[in-house]
């Protein structure tokens, strides 16, 4: 692989330090690294540099992780993977709910930041399938990777494509909870339901009328999930 070819990690941190371990041990793992020590300087940077994935510290002065993140959803589906000292589920669930691809907790090794950042982008590799499904109102184009409901586009994140991508391209068919977690997210996750549910439920609220009772994405308690399709589709929009 060409250094042109390896992927770009935007590290943010205010801790310069961090910032120099991270791009020391990251450059030796095959990546190219670019940095920010500021949420405002992360937002120009993934701007101007469009990297390939986020490695975001939560706690920082003057504009958070979160906050960041947040704004960072509001301009591309970049990955981000959420860095926190805070080993609490509540901080987990709350960046997953805002868009988070992962979290890892401080400390953590060179190895499994890396194989964090592998995990996260092999989401982005496509089924090439050209077809549209249609459930209801909403139209899954998979071949062009759009989503509509009534005529409208909607935005989803990259991992809420992928999630989405799965479902729909097996609609009618119950797919297991471990295998879409090891298909999205990778098999290291296959046992990690909670991430499964916080995805699932976002899609359903940007998917159904009703996301409380999901006529779209249906859930096979302790089994999976199906994506329901309409039998006869519409004519094309």
């Amino acid at each position: 692989m060409t250094m042109a070819n390896q992927p770009l990690v935007l590290a943010v941190d205010d801790e310069l330090g961090i910032l120099r371990l991270i791009t020391l041990e990251l450059t030796a793992q095959g990546f190219r690294v670019i940095t920010a020590s500021s949420g405002d300087e992360a937002l120009a940077l993934a701007e101007a540099q469009r990297p390939d994935i986020v490695l975001l510290d939560v706690v920082m002065p003057e504009m958070t992780g979160h906050e960041v993140l947040r704004a960072l959803r509001e301009r591309a589906p970049v990955p981000v993977i959420l860095v926190t000292a805070r080993d609490r589920e509540a901080d987990k669930v709350r960046g997953l709910e805002l868009g988070a691809d992962d979290y890892i907790v401080k400390p953590f090794g060179a190895d499994e930041m890396a194989a964090r950042i592998r995990a996260v982008l092999r989401r982005t590799a496509g089924i090439g399938a050209e077809q549209v499904v249609y459930a209801g109102d909403v139209t899954v184009d998979l071949g062009k990777r759009l989503v509509f409901r009534n005529g409208e586009q909607i935005a989803v994140t990259r991992t809420e494509w992928q999630l989405l991508q799965h479902l729909a391209a097996n609609s009618g068919k119950v797919i297991l909870s471990g295998e879409l977690l090891s298909k999205v997210w990778g098999p290291e996750y296959r046992d990690d339901l909670q991430y499964l549910r916080v995805w699932v439920s976002r899609l359903r609220h940007k998917l159904e009328t009703e996301p409380s009772n999901p006529k779209i994405i249906k859930t096979l308690p302790g089994i999976g999930y199906m994506f329901q399709r309409d039998v006869e589709s519409p004519a094309p929009l």
